[in-house]
């Protein structure tokens, strides 16, 4: 993980091996912003001038590199678009920043250290650049090379050797090491404290990523749940782990359903984590399908090569549970983890089979790669029984969801319209884009079933919304409960922008973590 520290430095004095500093895009062409004066200075004020002659416009996400100035220390000025000069008396909003950083420590990649002299007006600031960095120089490289597989526990299945391609193939270039924050307040509580949180939340969001990465031959529900012991027992937080045997004497037919076809048996994680000064109880639900083939309703050639990330809102939960532990909030957040590989086999699951689940309901299974409701069923009716505040569950649910919104952006539903419009707003606030979605009661009847309870699948157009309504039907009563379908945004098949990666994302972890901070202050009611 890329260190970062508050640093008091002058850019020209820091031992680094480039400045990385903020250019926007003004009427008549690039503005260097606050923060680089010294920079600027060292130029003889002309940096603005030298960067448009090299065709930088300061446009958002955009690098350029050139010579540090005579009597720097750092070889190397790195230049970050941040986009439109804010409007007067405007700062710049924290998700540029955010961004920039990020793209600027992923152009930083090989390096060793970097000083940010980005504008930092505020704490708010500094803990966004911060995060921006830290996220920005992540990089998954376990199974490049001739070493062992990067692992987040000892003990998971996933710490099996990968096989190198040869001894002469060059090992991936490293992350940027090491950010000094310039500009910052090292012994400033509210900076301290804000760099500290970006550093917790990154840390924990980078793990998820990992975990989403990580191949599904080295990470299948045992495995998971091992990196979730492990993490547990180092960050204080309770957890019980419901094995096939526990499942079946519990009466999980949801879960057990969707893994009966896999060599690889499923779990159910409870995850608590809990705070002596907590007046609010929220409840996390994530899916975890640790590789999703579409069982017996297969899934046709070109939808499998990703379905490793099917698990994404199990591992946004995961982190956002050790993050809420690690910042210390006065809030209790229990996290379910609905972990199962869905798998064809003689002894899957087949459309037409009706499951009972936990909450005694019972479901026809019209398509077996509708599974995602099916473990969340279970995991939702469970949650209820602890009477939370609030259940919300995340999951890369439906390709219909993504459809709507794109790559991107993830839905929300709920059953209470003001709770969807604070996640709506709390995602936006942290830079996570997203979008309220309806629950239309008239989708309802499309899961009407002749022999069952009800079915898993129902009308094909508005897909998403139908997933959601399904799901509202195991939410114990008078609970408020959300749904957050990060299909889209959970995995980027793209090119990396701004602090996001290719690959895994950890979509949702900050969005979480937002809510339960806004709930342990009491901003939500």
């Amino acid at each position: 993980m890329t260190a970062l520290t508050l640093s008091t430095a002058a850019a020209s004095g820091l031992r680094a091996d480039a400045i990385v500093v903020g250019v926007a895009k003004g009427a008549k062409g690039p503005v260097v912003a606050p923060g680089a004066e010294s920079v600027d200075k060292a130029y003889d004020g002309k940096l603005a001038s030298v960067l448009e002659t090299l065709g930088a416009s300061g446009g958002e996400g955009e690098v350029t590199k050139l010579p540090a100035p005579s009597g720097f220390k750092a070889p190397v000025v790195l230049a970050v678009g941040l986009g439109a000069v804010p409007e007067k008396d405007a700062t710049y909003d924290p998700e540029v920043l955010r961004r920039a950083a990020g793209a600027a420590a992923r152009a930083l990649t090989g390096t060793k250290k970097a000083g940010f002299a980005l504008p930092v007006e505020d704490a708010g600031h500094a803990g966004a650049i911060a995060e921006g960095a830290l996220l920005g120089a992540y990089s998954f490289d376990a199974y490049k090379g001739n070493g062992e597989t990067a692992t987040t526990d000892g003990n998971a299945k996933a710490a099996k050797t990968a096989k190198g391609k040869g001894k002469d193939e060059k090992a991936a270039k490293a992350p940027l090491a090491d950010v000094a924050l310039l500009g910052g307040k090292p012994r400033d509580k509210a900076y301290k404290a804000a760099v500290e949180r970006a550093i917790a939340v990154s840390e924990e969001l980078n793990r998820a990523r990992d975990l989403i990465n990580t191949p599904p031959n080295d990470l299948d529900p045992e495995a998971f749940a091992a990196v979730a012991t492990a993490a547990a027992k180092e960050h204080g937080v309770k957890i019980q782990v419901l094995d096939e045997k526990a499942l079946a004497k519990g009466g999980f037919g949801g879960i057990l359903g969707v893994g009966v076809g896999s060599d690889a048996p499923p779990r159910l994680v409870k995850l608590s984590y809990t705070s002596t000064k907590a007046k609010k109880h929220l409840a996390y639900i994530g899916k975890g399908i640790t590789y999703d083939s579409g069982g017996i309703s297969l899934k046709p050639a070109g939808h499998n090569e990703t379905m490793k990330c099917d698990m994404s809102g199990a591992a946004a939960v995961f982190a956002a549970v050790i993050s809420a532990a690690r910042l210390g909030l006065e809030v209790n957040v229990t996290g379910w983890l609905a972990l199962a590989e869905n798998m064809p086999s003689g002894s899957a699951t087949r459309p037409g089979d009706v499951l009972r689940m936990y909450s005694g309901k019972t479901v026809e299974v019209l398509n077996t790669d509708a599974e995602g409701r099916l473990v969340l069923a279970d995991a939702l009716a469970k949650a209820s029984e602890d009477k939370p505040d609030a259940i919300v569950d995340v999951a890369t649910l439906t390709g219909a969801m993504m459809m709507a919104l794109g790559g991107r952006t993830f839905g929300i539903l709920a059953n209470d319209d003001a709770f969807r419009t604070s996640i709506h707003e709390i995602a936006e606030e942290v830079g996570e884009p997203s979008w309220p979605m309806p629950m239309p009661e008239h989708l309802r009847k499309g899961m009407d079933s002749p022999t069952a309870d009800i079915a898993n699948m129902g009308e094909r157009m508005g897909g998403g919304l139908v997933a959601g309504l399904f799901l509202k039907e195991f939410v114990g009563e008078g609970i408020t409960w959300a749904h957050l379908d990060i299909a889209g945004p959970a995995y980027n098949e793209a090119a990396p922008f701004g602090y996001t990666p290719k690959g895994g994302t950890g979509s949702a972890v900050r969005t979480l973590v937002r809510l339960a901070e806004r709930t342990a202050a009491g901003d939500l009611g």
